[in-house]
């Protein structure tokens, strides 16, 4: 049986962490003078009270969870936070619950995909607000992605469990500690990240919001324009840190702690780097050669849109699907590849191709070769048929969320290119899309109701590695 009693207990200490953050909101509209002291009080309070009550029903001496609750828990702790950081959106910006949910989710999930528009006018209480969900969102998955995901084998994510069969006791690092060391690393480099922005001209406010969504690669911004109304400093350092928040933050930790520049052994970090550094090199000599940017220009916005796209990010610099018809397939395709596993960033993730392209490999020396062995390797530890089943598994689930959520909007009427793309950005976690509507320096208001929940949901799954989700569904989960 599901042990539920566990789960509402774990839910209920989320909540009340969330119901904490909403105080910092709260406090500086009432420092301010400005709108939502009385809106954040209303929902922090009522978020109180509801993880209270989750807590008393949910405690007991015995606290477990097997690893089909864990799956439950996973699922529901992100739809639950989900509605309750809704509060905020409806009570202040009065904004519908499909809205909210939709803002919120994409806020979680460090999507960046938006409804709200006027963010120039908006109370700075609810830009806080959607600042600090990306800035939970993001630091939540990197948690998920270290602790649960390898625990529960989801799409190959085994391969980077933490083993300490080789290290003694005393070397070995407990979970918890860990944690709180990426917490430590998360916090450091926001704060870099901020006086960076500080220092480039940016408000103090502006840059303490976009420190929280360019570490998070959540993307949402406290101007309609995006990081277009800042300076070329300001968006040099967002690529800097984009870059950064889409690297493994336990090889932080690692190589803090060893002393050792581990981070730039790791296989997924140097092909992160030469993917950016390709990319944007192809893009910014076609743009150039195309006249349309100087290369100075093109070199800064196309290596800031690439950063984006690849970690998901999706901060708006120009409409980088009007360029060219080559650079839009190149994005295309850069939307669905992501950054590194065990970063901020959503996606396919690096490794996962990685380990397609060696077992490509593999299986072109065996046909060569019958009679040869050749052993399966990914940064010095073995690739089994255990994880490659699952990565394989992984992929398939990916494309058909993304091909059945691109079906039912082009039930809805959305013009072909905008439901792909939006399947697209929403299962990946990009954020941006293709098109006038859902575009870089679109908005999703306009989709129907809809669409809006179907895309809320492929966030969802793409956030949680889709087969989290989708296991779900399977009535044998269920039975005993």
């Amino acid at each position: 049986m599901i042990n539920f009693k566990s789960i509402t207990f774990v839910i209920g200490l989320t909540l009340s962490k969330l119901a904490l953050f909403m105080w910092l909101p709260l406090l500086m509209a009432f420092f301010s003078g400005t709108a939502g002291t009385a809106e954040f009080l209303a929902a922090a309070v009522l978020t109180h009270i509801v993880s209270l009550l989750f807590i008393r029903l949910g405690y007991q001496q015995a606290f477990r969870l097997s690893v089909r609750d864990m799956f439950v828990m996973t699922s529901l702790i992100w739809l639950v936070s989900c509605a309750f950081a809704t509060l905020p959106f409806i009570f202040l910006s009065k904004l519908s619950f499909t809205d909210a949910y939709f803002e919120a989710m994409s806020g979680l999930t460090t999507t960046g995909s938006t409804v709200m528009q006027g963010l120039d006018k908006m109370p700075p209480a609810i830009l806080l607000w959607r600042s600090l969900l990306q800035w939970l969102g993001g630091i939540g998955f990197i948690v998920l992605a270290v602790a649960v995901l390898p625990y529960l084998n989801v799409g190959g994510m085994k391969l980077f469990q933490m083993e300490s069969s080789d290290r003694s006791e005393k070397d070995s690092p407990r979970m918890s500690n860990v944690a709180r060391n990426i917490l430590i690393v998360y916090l450091m480099l926001s704060l870099i990240c901020c006086l960076g922005y500080w220092f480039s001209g940016m408000s103090l406010f502006d840059a303490i919001n976009h420190a929280m969504t360019t570490l998070s690669t959540g993307g949402f911004s406290t101007r309609d324009a995006s990081m277009s109304a800042f300076s070329p400093q300001a968006q040099w350092i967002a690529s800097g840190f984009m870059f950064l928040g889409g690297l493994p933050f336990i090889l932080y930790v690692q190589s803090l702690r060893r002393r050792e520049g581990l981070i730039f052994r790791d296989a997924q970090v140097r092909g992160f780097f030469w993917l950016v550094i390709c990319a944007s090199l192809i893009m910014s000599i076609w743009l150039w050669h195309s006249d349309v940017f100087s290369f100075e220009d093109a070199l800064r916005i196309t290596a800031f849109n690439v950063i984006s796209v690849l970690t998901t990010t999706g901060f708006g610099l120009t409409d980088f699907g009007t360029w060219s018809y080559m650079t839009s397939v190149l994005f295309v395709f850069l939307m669905l590849f992501g950054a590194c596993s065990g970063s901020t960033a959503g996606g396919l993730k690096l490794f996962r191709i990685q380990i397609a392209g060696a077992l490509f490999q593999k299986q072109a020396r065996q046909l060569m070769h019958p009679a040869g062995v050749f052993p399966q390797k990914y940064n010095g530890r073995p690739v089994n048929d255990a994880i490659v089943r699952s990565i394989v598994a992984f992929v398939l689930g990916y494309l058909t969320v993304i091909i059945v959520s691109a079906i039912l909007l082009g039930m809805l009427n959305l013009p072909p290119l905008e439901a792909i793309s939006g399947a697209i950005t929403a299962v990946g976690n990009v954020g941006p899309g293709f098109g006038s509507t859902i575009g870089p320096l679109g908005n999703f208001t306009s989709l129907p109701d809809a669409a809006k929940w179907i895309l809320s949901a492929g966030m969802m799954m793409g956030r949680l590695e889709i087969l989290t989700v989708a296991v779900l569904l399977f009535p044998s989960f269920w039975k005993d």
